[in-house]
């Protein structure tokens, strides 16, 4: 079995929305990124990158290359959901952190459980998804931006536990 964690942080600039979980929030503000910016999915792909010893989401998609400008993280973390697949891995489970001010995640928590499932082609009930604000401490606090961390938990080989279903 393997654990990784991955942690991303996206200051606030111009925009009328944020994406978190692959789901498009109303927001006053924008994320300054070169993808679409979703904190969730960046440390979630780190995380998953990370428990198998594949370095970090700059290396697979680097902000250097234009093919990524603006680019959907979901299509990061179904590459990462296939690097898994492929290297002889089971997701177990995640969790993830979502950590801002605002804006408030708790009525799109369950889509981004789905979005990420889904693109992992894993149960909804391995993933979770929670929130919290920094209570007005720091940059985030401050409300100039947002951050994720996440962990996830990997086990190599026994079909038995595929697909999330680990202990079940």
């Amino acid at each position: 079995m393997r654990v990784g964690i991955g942690y991303d942080v996206h200051a606030y600039g111009d925009g009328d929305h944020v994406t978190l979980g692959g789901v498009r929030i109303a927001h006053t503000r924008g994320v300054i990124a070169h993808s679409d910016g979703d904190v969730a999915l960046h440390a979630l792909c780190d995380a998953l990158l990370g428990a198998m010893a594949l370095g970090d989401i700059g290396e697979h998609f680097p902000d250097s290359d234009p093919r990524w400008k603006g680019a959907d993280s979901r299509r990061f973390l179904r590459h990462c959901g296939a690097l898994v697949q492929e290297q002889g891995w089971r997701f177990v489970n995640a969790d993830l952190t979502i950590l801002a001010q605002v804006p408030r995640v708790g009525p799109h928590r369950l889509l981004m459980r789905q979005n990420i499932a889904d693109d992992l082609g894993v149960r909804i009930d391995c993933i979770n998804v929670k929130a919290t604000t920094t209570e007005e401490l720091g940059a985030l606090g401050r409300g100039e931006g947002l951050a994720c961390q996440a962990i996830v938990l990997l086990a190599y080989g026994d079909n038995a536990h595929q697909n999330g279903h680990y202990g079940h």
